[in-house]
């Protein structure tokens, strides 16, 4: 079992940049893959960033691509999203999600662990 806990959500402006967190309980990061997800009203969750368990192998969405940044603190059993240049199609609640295969997934069905989500929201 893996518990999930995010933070770091909050209302900024068009621009500005936000990290979010998700600590992990019950098992250390690093033994699972993990993904950040974000949801908004009426859609389904989109995989926006990911990380292997296998070498830490990174992927993003094309959308967030060159902007966000997933990364891991084995210290602190946390995963980060550093989300800077920040757009108003940036608003959703994001949530930290993940699975015990070596490999990530854009999938949200792939992922059996998930956090209980943080929300963003970008202003114009």
């Amino acid at each position: 079992q893996v518990q999930l806990v995010e933070s770091g959500g909050g209302l900024v402006r068009a621009g500005d940049s936000l990290r979010l967190s998700c600590e992990a309980s019950g098992r250390t990061a690093s033994t699972v893959s993990m993904a950040w997800f974000r949801q908004t009203p009426g859609e389904e969750r989109e995989s926006v960033a990911r990380m292997s368990r296998a070498r830490g192998v990174t992927a993003y969405a094309d959308s967030v691509k060159g902007r966000f940044t997933i990364s891991r603190d084995n210290t602190k059993n946390t995963v980060y999203l550093q989300m800077d240049s920040l757009k108003p199609e940036d608003t959703a609640v994001y949530y930290c999600a993940a699975r015990d295969d070596p490999l990530s997934s854009t999938s949200s069905t792939a992922y059996a662990y998930w956090g209980q989500g943080t929300q963003v929201t970008v202003s114009s």
